[in-house]
């Protein structure tokens, strides 16, 4: 069975929005800023080589399939994530061009998620995507989160865990600093009764 793994890159305020400055947000890029080093470059190698599907929003999905399909790498990263399983959540989008795409109706969260964990052996992985996150936390539907914090507090922004949530308590797999300038990956699972 596979699992639903979220992994984002957040400020120490919690902030996930526009971290590679694709979405034209005032502030754009904030990850780029800082040198994950090649530890944090392994780190997300390796993540995406163990997956074998990614799950998005309409708006991540659309940004992805404007920017991989064309890029190529030695790693082989870029051949895996263009490969790979893709789904996106979405009510308006009905033709998805990115090879491997299918579109589950937002309607179904819940059990198309129960259906993609039944179907295959690596993880799926959920970039981005902040208005499906919300509803995977909502329906606890997440098995791990991977979070790439970069030392920087950004005081406003989309956040990971949103003003509001219900008492969520996670528990600590795993940290790793990455690079020189004080990023980490803390790697977190619920804490399920």
């Amino acid at each position: 069975m596979r699992r639903l793994v979220v992994t984002q890159f957040v400020s120490l305020d919690g902030v996930m929005e526009d971290p590679g400055g694709s979405e034209g947000t005032p502030l754009g890029a904030w990850s780029f800023k800082f040198d994950r080093g090649d530890e944090g470059n392994q780190f997300k190698l390796d993540e995406v080589m163990a997956a074998d599907a990614l799950l998005l929003g309409r708006k991540t999905y659309e940004g992805f399939a404007e920017a991989w399909p064309s890029r190529k790498d030695e790693a082989g990263f870029a051949d895996k994530f263009n490969g790979m399983e893709k789904h996106v959540v979405s009510g308006t989008l009905s033709d998805p061009e990115w090879n491997n795409s299918h579109v589950i109706d937002p309607s179904d969260i819940p059990g198309a998620v129960n259906r993609l964990k039944e179907g295959g052996d690596g993880d799926i992985l959920v970039n981005g995507s902040n208005t499906l996150m919300q509803a995977l936390m909502e329906n606890d539907l997440v098995d791990e989160y991977r979070l790439m914090v970069f030392p920087v507090v950004l005081g406003q922004g989309k956040k990971l865990f949103q003003d509001g949530r219900p008492k969520t308590t996670l528990k600590l797999e795993s940290s790793q600093p990455v690079g020189p300038d004080g990023v980490v990956v803390l790697t977190y699972v619920p804490a399920r009764d």
